[in-house]
């Protein structure tokens, strides 16, 4: 699943953003965010958004902002206008971010195949 954000993808974003946050805590700060994005659930499915693959990007810059690009399972998700400001708020209470923000995409549409592993099991798609 290649397409999917991993923490390495979250390093590469910051690295070349400048490299100005330390590697160690940078290291600290990707692995809080993804624990803050396993925090949130989409209401319909029980699993959480990382798994399901909703995140397609996330940069770190300089000054500690955090730019999340994200889908839903579907663009008339009946929490379309919520489920970005979730992400936005698990996001903000990683230590050592200063500043975030979530865009919604649907370019490109999200499928079951961004799905984890984990994710199938969960859902009994293995």
């Amino acid at each position: 699943m290649a397409d999917d954000m991993t923490s390495r993808d979250v390093d590469a974003a910051a690295d070349a953003a400048g490299g100005a946050i330390p590697q160690d805590e940078l290291n600290q700060i990707t692995d809080a965010l993804i624990a803050a994005f396993k925090t949130v659930f989409d209401p319909e499915i029980p699993v959480d958004i990382y798994e399901l693959g909703l995140i397609y990007k996330v940069d770190i810059d300089d000054d500690r902002k955090v730019d999340i690009e994200m889908t839903l399972t579907a663009p008339g998700c009946p929490v379309a206008g919520d489920m970005p400001g979730w992400v936005e708020t698990a996001a903000r209470t990683v230590e050592g971010v200063d500043d975030v923000e979530v865009r919604l995409t649907f370019d490109p549409p999200w499928d079951p195949s961004r799905m984890s592993d984990e994710a199938r099991l969960a859902l009994n798609m293995l």
